[in-house]
């Protein structure tokens, strides 16, 4: 176990900002922001890196007890992720982002939805995110410790904030044909990570199934 000590505070942070790993995240942002107004754009980036502290403070404080009393792995949640990323991908392929048609709906209505999920969670909050939050949370052993996990989430959170506001700007400079080939870049991409996370988590219960039993 780690001491409390600076060096425990830095893994902390390293480990959840490369988890979180926001800069990915941007033009899947400005996407589906496109037909919002900045400060709209604003309140869905606040509400996305609200929403992705509260799921990492819930399983930091909880997520032992969570996993166990509804019997939930790891793994599972890589399989749901990736199912739910190669949708997103597959829609961004098409330069048709998910959820940017809100044509029935207010537009506060539409930016508290797309600012829970797909944003905030999983692709801010997903199986990576929350297995590190755990981990961490099980490897402090002080109460100087778990404060500096907790800190290390609210300063990658205003960060994260940070990121997604200014990349509004960089979709006001390539503009709409620039960002159509960015989204279509991106949901390959997008697409790609999906089949990884799915066969990251199906494979463990593969071979839990074809396994002998003693």
């Amino acid at each position: 176990m780690l001491d409390a000590s600076p060096q425990f505070a830095i893994l902390c942070f390293v480990t959840l900002f490369t988890m979180v790993n926001p800069l990915p995240v941007v033009p899947i942002f400005l996407s589906v922001t496109s037909k919002l107004g900045p400060a709209e754009a604003r309140r869905v980036a606040l509400q996305a890196t609200a929403t992705a502290l509260l799921v990492m403070v819930i399983f930091a404080i909880g997520g032992r007890f969570i996993f166990q009393f509804f019997n939930i792995s790891t793994d599972s949640m890589r399989i749901v992720g990736g199912v739910l990323f190669f949708l997103i991908g597959f829609e961004m392929l098409q330069a048709r982002p998910t959820r940017t048609k809100h044509d029935d709906e207010s537009t506060a209505e539409y930016v508290e939805d797309i600012a829970i999920t797909p944003l905030g969670t999983p692709m801010l909050s997903g199986p990576g995110t929350i297995t590190s939050v755990i981990l961490l949370m099980n490897e402090s052993s002080t109460l100087v410790q778990r404060v500096e996990l907790f800190a290390a989430m609210f300063v990658v959170s205003a960060l994260t904030y940070l990121i997604l506001v200014n990349g509004q700007r960089i979709l006001t400079r390539i503009g709409s044909s620039g960002n159509k080939v960015l989204t279509r870049l991106m949901g390959l991409i997008v697409m790609v990570i999906a089949v990884e996370s799915f066969f990251a988590g199906l494979r463990p219960i593969v071979r839990g199934m074809l396994a002998p039993v003693p």
